[in-house]
Parts: C-alpha cells; structure tokens; sequence
C-alpha cells in the first residue's frame, strides 16, 4: 500500500517534472513563462525530491523505479540548462587581463520606484566612478536625488523619469551622441539609443526595460519580447561596437533571450561565469537574473559583479569592459531562418 509521504512525494515530483516541461511550450500567456524563470529552484527541488524517493520507496516497487527514472531524467535536462552559466562551462565572452584599463565601467541598476534609501545607491554610484551610469524605475524624486547628488559628475545625462515605474536616467562621463528616446512598443515606456565616444571611436548603447507578463497588468509577454527582438535586429544591422543594457523583465535563460542572441549576434557576458541573479534582492530563495548586459565581439570582459543592496528588489550590476580593435564573434549562437521567422512573427503580434 502507498503511504502518504509516498503520495505526497509523487505529488511534488509529478508537479515539478510538468512545471520543468511547461515552458516548452512557446504560448506567450505569463502561466507558461514564468516558469522559466526558477531553473535552479527546479534543479534543486529535482535532487531533493529524488533523494527522499530513493531512501522512502520499496526496491521492489515497479512504479517507484518508473518514478525514481522520471526524476532523473528531468534533472538531467535541467542540469543541461543550467551548465552554460556555471563557472566550469565555455565562456562565451573572452576575458582580457586586470592590469588592462578598462574602455567602459557600466553600473546599471533597477532602484525600485518606491524605494527612499536613496543613500546607499549614491554611495554606490561615488565610490565606484563608473563611466556610465544607468538607473530604471526611476521617477522625478529619484531624478532630482541623483542629479543633486552625483550629477555633477556626468557632464552628460538622458533623463526620461516617468511616475508609471518605467522611468530611465542614464548618467556618463563619456560624451553622448545621436541620442534618441524610443517607444518600440508602447507610448508610456521609454527606450534609450545613443553612442558613447570612446578615445576616436564610437560605441551604440540601447538602454531597454520593457513591461513583464504579470497577470493584473498585461497577460501576456507579446510586448515584452518584441521589444527585446526589435532591438535586437537593430543591433545585428548596425554592425558596430554594442551594448545592450537593462532590466528585460525576463531571465538569461529564456527562450526570448536565447532568441534574442542569435538575431542580434551579442554575446552574453554570464556566460561560463555565473549565473550573477539581480533579482529577488530581499528572497536569498528566489532569485535569477533580470537586469542584464549583452556585448558585441568587440568586447573583452575584465569584470563582472552583483552590487550590493541598495534598498531595492534588484541588485545592481557592475562590469568593466575592454574594446578590442577586433570583433570575434566566434561564440554567437547560431541564427536560422526559422528563429528570424519566429522573430518577426512575435514582433509584428505586438
């Protein structure tokens, strides 16, 4: 007879197992994209619950081995998901040495709207001197925080705050050129291009923090992936030095972000270095990777860091980048002609 743990057991597992397949499924509705989101989580709900069936189920009991199988089966496929940003995996981005000065210092964070510990992100902000600064969920009280504060600092600033949580400022020291405000999908949320010069060349920075699919505001990811693959051609028809920054709303994972690779030809820096998750800052449990950097080839890494807590849901992330006089691309993923199909198909639903 089953007891009730082993009920209970296979009830957890045959929820995770489906939960771990459902994102198969490429409907844009947030109850099949949300669960790409706690990969980990499921890798490790996926050890525990075999655990605990290889020492609870009888040895004789056909179903339980069927089960035990099933389990390892989907821990497999979640562990073939999760290895390419463990720190033993390719690096998808070359690394350039410490003693190199560094072209770009990046800090991009998410402040949180609501948040007033406005203190601990401009300690941030002073001690690091990064070139360039960008902060989102910012509205008019975090603008005129940081403009009193640190905006001195940065001879050149984009200040598009917004009271709707979509609000961006991007601070730098680096002079800013042919600076443009998009609205790639919809009217109340702003996207920033411009170039940045650096010593006689030019670089493109597209700062982007499209809407999530949550259930009481929009059901659906149509419009954040659009946005994401829009910017994405763009960058892959520029052919210039790129940096795609922001909180996309979705992790590095997903299959938007993976689609996304291939069109814009960018390289994720993560990549064979860790998983670096900016989001739940306050639930150590739950948390993946938001906010994000993607590079052109034409970038070396010399640092990448998960920030300290500034009083928001995000923690912010700081990289040091190296432009080479070289692009290599060697690591792009491969684009075909179904994943530009199904990149259009998502871009003219939005």
């Amino acid at each position: 007879m089953i007891g009730v743990l082993q009920i209970v057991i296979y009830s957890f597992g045959g929820i995770l197992i489906f939960i771990s397949l459902l994102p198969l499924i490429r409907h844009d509705h947030w109850t099949f994209r949300i669960f790409e989101f706690p990969r980990v989580q499921k890798w490790v709900l996926n050890i525990m619950i075999l655990v605990a069936s290889i020492l609870i189920f009888p040895d004789d009991a056909y179903f339980s081995f069927g089960f035990i199988l099933l389990l390892v089966a989907n821990l497999l496929y979640l562990s073939y998901q999760i290895y390419p940003y463990l720190p033993i995996a390719q690096k998808q981005m070359e690394s350039v040495a410490q003693n190199k000065r560094p072209n770009i210092k990046l800090l991009i964070a998410n402040v949180y709207q609501e948040n007033r510990k406005w203190g601990k992100l401009i300690d941030m902000v002073q001690g690091e001197q990064a070139d360039v600064v960008l902060l989102v969920e910012t509205d008019e009280w975090w603008k005129n925080k940081c403009c009193d504060t640190f905006g001195n600092d940065y001879k050149y600033q984009v200040l598009e705050n917004r009271e709707n949580t979509y609000g961006m400022l991007l601070f730098s020291k680096l002079e800013l050129k042919n600076t443009q405000i998009h609205y790639w999908v919809k009217d109340e949320i702003p996207s920033i291009e411009t170039d940045i010069q650096i010593d006689n060349r030019f670089i493109k920075l597209y700062a982007i923090h499209p809407e999530p699919p949550v259930p009481s505001q929009n059901p659906k990811s149509t419009a954040r992936d659009a946005e994401i693959l829009l910017v994405g051609q763009k960058t892959k028809a520029d052919q210039v030095p790129t940096i795609v920054a922001g909180d996309l709303n979705d992790v590095a994972w997903s299959y938007t972000s993976e689609l996304f690779l291939k069109i814009s030809g960018l390289l994720d820096p993560r990549r064979g270095r860790g998983l670096f998750s900016s989001f739940h800052a306050k639930h150590w449990y739950a948390r993946w990777p938001l906010d994000h950097v993607f590079c052109s080839g034409h970038f070396r890494l010399q640092k990448i860091r998960r920030m300290g807590d500034i009083g928001s849901d995000h923690f912010p992330i700081l990289l040091q980048l190296f432009l080479a006089k070289t692009d290599d691309d060697s690591e792009e993923l491969e684009n075909s002609e179904e994943d530009e199909s199904l990149s259009k198909e998502k871009i003219n639903k939005a």
